[in-house]
C-alpha cells in the first residue's frame, strides 16, 4: 500500500490514479468510479447528505439508517444522523441539527462546476423559508489508488442577516460510521484515535487536528477513516463531537458544551463569510498514526 503522505499529497495537487465521473439531476448527484457508485448527494431531508459512502474495499462505510431500515447490526437511534452531512444545532436559536418539525432547513438551490469527482452545491440555510445564510459548498473526490479515496470539502457560508452560531455540541461536519467500525455497540470492533494521542471515549470533546476510526468493514477488511481539520479553520484545532457509538463530528462552536469556561458563540455579521475546509481519507489497510500525521501535514499546506 502506498504511504498516506503520498496519497493525500496527490489529492491536493490534483494528481489521481483514475478519473471519476458524475451524473446529476436538478437535486441529486452521483459520483462513480467507472460503473461503481462511490456516493450520492441527496436532498430528500431537511439537510443535504451523502449516502452511501463506499470505501476502497467496496463496502459502505457509513450507517444505512434511516435511509434503509432493519440493516443487520445497526441501531435505529438518532435518525437525524444521515451518513455524511454538515450543519449546526443552533443558528439564531434555530436547530438545523435535528429539527423534528423541519422548520429549519438547508435547502439545495443549484449545482455548478460539476466535473469528474468535483461539484459545488449552492445552498440556503432557512427557518420557516426565511434565508439566514447562503452557502457555497464544494466536494472534491479523488481516487488515489485501489486502496485509498480522498475527499476535500470547502464551505463558504455568507450571512444574509446577522447570524449567531451558538455554543452547542450538536454539530457540525459529521459522519455516522458503519456499525463494525464503532467502538461500542452490536458488532462493534473499531477504535478511535486523535492527533493528540487520545483514544476511544477520551477523544470526545477534545481539541485535535484529526480523528481516525479504524477497524473492520462489514466484510472484515481492515479500514481507516480519518477526518482532518484545516489549520485555517475557525478555532483550529477544533473540538470533536466523536462518540464511541459511531458519530464523528468536527465542531468549532461547542466550547462550553465540551468543558471550556468560555462560550463558543460565533457571530457572523450580515454580508460576512465564514470559510471552513475539511479533509477525509478512506483507506483499506491498518491504522498507522505516524503516516496519518504526515498526511495531515500535507493537507495543512
Amino acid at each position: 500500500m502506498k504511504p498516506l503522505v503520498f496519497l493525500l499529497s496527490a489529492a491536493l495537487t490534483g494528481i489521481s490514479t483514475a478519473e471519476l465521473r458524475s451524473e446529476k439531476t436538478d437535486s441529486s448527484l452521483k459520483i462513480f468510479d467507472g460503473d461503481k457508485l462511490i456516493t450520492e448527494y441527496r436532498t430528500d431531508s431537511s439537510v443535504p447528505y451523502l449516502y452511501p459512502l463506499i470505501g476502497p474495499g467496496g463496502t459502505g462505510l457509513t450507517r444505512s439508517f434511516p435511509m434503509v431500515k432493519d440493516v443487520a447490526g445497526e441501531q435505529g437511534d438518532h435518525p437525524h444522523h444521515r451518513s455524511f452531512w454538515f450543519t449546526h444545532g443552533n443558528v439564531n436559536g434555530h436547530d438545523f441539527w435535528h429539527d423534528p418539525k423541519h422548520n429549519s432547513k438547508i435547502q439545495h438551490q443549484s449545482f455548478e462546476n460539476v466535473k469528474g469527482g468535483t461539484f459545488t452545491a449552492n445552498l440556503h440555510w432557512t427557518h420557516k423559508d426565511k434565508i439566514i445564510l447562503k452557502e457555497k459548498r464544494t466536494y472534491q473526490f479523488e481516487k488515489l489508488s485501489d486502496k485509498a479515496l480522498s475527499i476535500v470539502v470547502n464551505s463558504q457560508i455568507t450571512a444574509e442577516i446577522d447570524a449567531k452560531f451558538a455554543d452547542t455540541k450538536e454539530g457540525s461536519f459529521a459522519l455516522r460510521i458503519a456499525p463494525t467500525l464503532r467502538h461500542k455497540g452490536n458488532v462493534a470492533k473499531g477504535q478511535l484515535a486523535n492527533s493528540e494521542g487520545q483514544i476511544d471515549g477520551k477523544v470526545w470533546g477534545k481539541r485535535a487536528k484529526w480523528v481516525s476510526v479504524h477497524g473492520p468493514d462489514s466484510k472484515g477488511q481492515a479500514t481507516v477513516i480519518t477526518m482532518m481539520d484545516h489549520p485555517e479553520n475557525l478555532r483550529h484545532p477544533t473540538w470533536w463531537h466523536a462518540r464511541t457509538y459511531g458519530l464523528i463530528a468536527a465542531n468549532p462552536f461547542g466550547k462550553k458544551d465540551f468543558g471550556e469556561k468560555e462560550s463558543g458563540d460565533y457571530n457572523l455579521k450580515k454580508g460576512k463569510t465564514l470559510t471552513q475546509r475539511y479533509g477525509i481519507l478512506l483507506e483499506s489497510g491498518k491504522f498507522d498514526k505516524e503516516a496519518v500525521a504526515k498526511s495531515y501535514q500535507k493537507f495543512a499546506k
